[in-house]
């Protein structure tokens, strides 16, 4: 008789919560009056972001977001709307990345990015009514106010250099990612806002400050959770951010993307409106304790 294969049974108790968290995030955007969509995995074309890479399908790429599909449905009148699917992202490997990962998406009509942080918290505490989670070295509150960082002010509690210095030196996501991310939601979650508007190129940028975007994300216990907006719905603006992250994309010697064209075209269309995508995989990790996220998914790229 073959022995089972224990390094994946072990996973049974861990599987059998994420199916069920999955279905209360499904319970949760239905009760709230939005209508789950599924758009195609394969695209002719992503957001050209300098730090993600597609993974290339034939002349297509697999979409490393359902982002400019599920716009398109919000230009075409769909007021709210969310999907739960798979989403690819070339060489994110590691404790807390995987190149295919489930990813949770929402956009919304008539909102803007504060609408978004009080979603969040609603969802969580839907997910855990008795408001706090159980990390392996401490407890997170969810019940408590949440906290709400600028950049700037992580940058001055956490980085070795300030905000304005990082950028100009290009080495604002190193630093945030080894100084200040590890430092934020160890007690509370933190919403970290008002990002650059050069780190933001899909987001709107704040009418009394446009030097920053209306953009936030969500981090718990050192890991960031979300990342959020109000949309940006003018296509010259876009279209000009598109071409600027496209040249850094070049001239870190990437691959050329072309643009999502359809998605420039309809984007006047959308009315004011707020996204999110939430990455799952994480979310299950942090309700359920785990340590990593290989964890929480039935199979990793080396178990196949």
């Amino acid at each position: 008789m073959t022995e089972p294969n224990w390094a994946l049974a072990r996973k049974k108790p861990l599987l059998l919560q994420r199916a069920a968290i999955l279905q209360d995030v499904r319970t949760f955007f239905i009760e709230q009056g939005y209508l789950e969509v599924e758009t195609p995995h394969r695209i002719p074309a992503n957001a050209p972001e300098p730090h993600i890479d597609a993974v290339p399908s034939g002349d297509w790429a697999l979409h490393t977001s359902p982002e400019i599909a599920m716009k398109r449905l919000l230009a075409a009148g769909h007021e709210k709307i969310f999907q739960i699917c798979r989403v690819w992202r070339e060489g994110e490997l590691g404790r807390h990345h995987l190149p295919e990962f489930t990813m949770l998406e929402w956009y919304r009509s008539g909102i803007d990015y504060h609408d978004l942080m009080a979603e969040c918290k609603a969802l969580l505490l839907s997910l855990a009514p008795e408001g706090k989670l159980e990390r392996p070295n401490r407890e997170i509150s969810l019940a408590a106010p949440w906290e709400k960082l600028t950049v700037a002010e992580a940058f001055s509690s956490y980085a070795p250099m300030e905000l304005e210095q990082a950028i100009e030196t290009g080495c604002f996501e190193e630093i945030l990612t080894a100084d200040v991310e590890p430092n934020l939601g160890k007690t509370t979650p933190t919403f970290l806002t008002e990002y650059p508007t050069a780190m933001a190129a899909l987001a709107r940028a704040k009418s009394e400050d446009p030097r920053v975007a209306e953009r936030f994300e969500l981090y718990i216990d050192g890991l960031e959770l979300a990342n959020a907006f109000s949309e940006l719905t003018d296509p010259i603006e876009q279209r000009k951010r598109f071409a600027a992250d496209e040249e850094r994309r070049r001239a870190a010697g990437k691959t050329p993307y072309p643009l999502p064209e359809s998605f420039l075209i309809e984007l006047a269309a959308i009315p004011e409106a707020a996204g999110i995508a939430l990455g799952l995989d994480r979310l299950v990790m942090l309700m359920t304790g785990a340590e990593k996220i290989d964890d929480v998914v039935a199979f990793t790229p080396g178990e196949l």
